[in-house]
């Protein structure tokens, strides 16, 4: 199996709701998220890849023009916009359009991830 990756950038705010009194993350609070969205497939295209990194691009636009120093609970429409949750969102709005995408990664902090991978 041939895999690739590709990371994106963005930053944005989010609150989570119904956790225990005083935990940080109930208070409105931003990240620096990092998403990896990985492709997989048994046998390379005819010019080689997996799929042509340059087909991506529309992730960097969807990323910008809706998230990107943005409320995701706002966008989102979700009162617990988790990193899991945003893991499954972003692996859905990618293999809506590249059937290869195997798994998709969030980071929230240098040190925490969550990957959805059917």
């Amino acid at each position: 199996m041939y895999r690739i990756t590709k990371e994106f950038h963005f930053s944005a705010s989010h609150q989570l709701f119904g956790l225990r009194e005083g935990h940080p993350c109930a208070r409105l609070h931003g990240h620096n998220y990092i998403v990896v969205v990985e492709l997989a497939a048994e046998a390379l295209d005819e010019t080689g890849f997996v799929r042509d990194y340059h087909d991506l691009a529309d992730l960097k636009s969807y990323i910008d023009e809706h998230l990107d120093h943005r409320h995701l609970n706002e966008v989102l429409g979700d009162d617990c916009v988790t990193a899991e949750r945003m893991a499954r969102h972003f692996h859905d709005w990618c293999a809506a359009r590249w059937p290869e995408v195997s798994a998709v990664r969030v980071s929230e902090t240098p040190k925490t991830w969550a990957e959805y991978r059917p």
